[in-house]
């Protein structure tokens, strides 16, 4: 359920007031029933509900409806005074967008020009989330998954495809392994004809990414800004600090030495950086 409160005049940031002789219509009897059992308004109830905050829709319906919570409501004569919050990570939604998915929110035409508040029977978030989640871009060179399936256990190592480095990866797998996550390289899956594309896919599905700069190679680098791009959490290694490019070297970094001493070391380092990672 959600309460959809519509205003002539707008809405102010944190506090208005409403007419309390509002309240209630375009709400089925059974719903008005359970919030205003014997005649009395249930504000702490109607409080537990989302909100979404409208303006009266006029001209192109460019107006802006907010989704927030109300923390107070109190009878103060004929109206309503209410506080409340905007939550910010729904961004405003024209009311354009909102009356395109009307039917959904069991939302009629003539509400939206209307001043009242309704209690409507229906998952707001799931409408809002199926209709306006925010969509990737999709890249020309290769795909990515839509919506984004990331693995919570995946890791996923970018290093020059050479056998110098089995040794690091095999140390990198151990670690993993042993904080509970999966660590594959693109050389182990051939699921596309395009190597770019097993590279970027298992970038994709990962949640951690590891890259090492030895050697600066141009393909890890490239790799290394697709991971950051899509948010994931990239853990930087090298076996020389000079590899490190002057734009990531703001970032942490592990420096290792590609023998049996070093390769213990770089995984007493990664292990508690990978738990804690676990852990989020």
């Amino acid at each position: 359920m959600f309460n959809l409160i519509v205003s002539g005049s707008g809405w102010a940031e944190t506090r208005d007031t409403f007419p309390l002789g509002r309240i209630f219509e375009y709400t089925t009897d059974d719903i008005v029933e359970r919030f205003k059992p014997g005649g009395i308004i249930n504000f702490d109830a109607l409080r537990n509900l989302p909100t979404v905050f409208m303006e009266e829709t006029w001209g192109d319906g460019k107006q802006l409806a907010r989704v927030g919570t109300i923390i107070r409501a109190r009878i103060t004569g004929g109206e309503v005074s209410l506080e409340y919050f905007y939550d910010p990570d729904v961004p405003p939604i024209p009311n354009k967008a909102i009356e395109s998915i009307s039917s959904e929110l069991d939302i009629r035409d003539f509400e939206f020009n209307r001043t009242h508040w309704a209690v409507k029977d229906q998952d707001l978030f799931r409408v809002l989330f199926r209709h306006f989640q925010p969509r990737r871009l999709k890249p020309k060179v290769f795909s990515l998954n839509e919506p984004e399936q990331i693995e919570s256990v995946l890791a996923s190592a970018m290093m020059p495809f050479s056998p110098h480095f089995d040794s690091v990866y095999d140390a990198l797998k151990t670690v993993c392994e042993k904080v509970g996550f999966r660590c594959r390289r693109a050389d182990d899956i051939w699921e596309n004809p395009a190597v770019i594309q097993d590279v970027v896919s298992l970038i994709d599905r990962s949640r951690v990414v590891i890259c090492d700069c030895t050697g600066r190679n141009a393909n890890v680098f490239y790799e290394a800004g697709i991971a950051h791009t899509l948010g994931r959490e990239v853990i930087l290694i090298t076996q020389s600090e000079a590899d490190i490019p002057f734009d990531l070297r703001h970032l942490r970094y592990v420096h290792y030495l590609n023998n049996g001493e070093g390769l213990l070391e770089l995984q007493t380092k990664l292990e508690k950086r990978l738990s804690d990672i676990a852990g989020n």
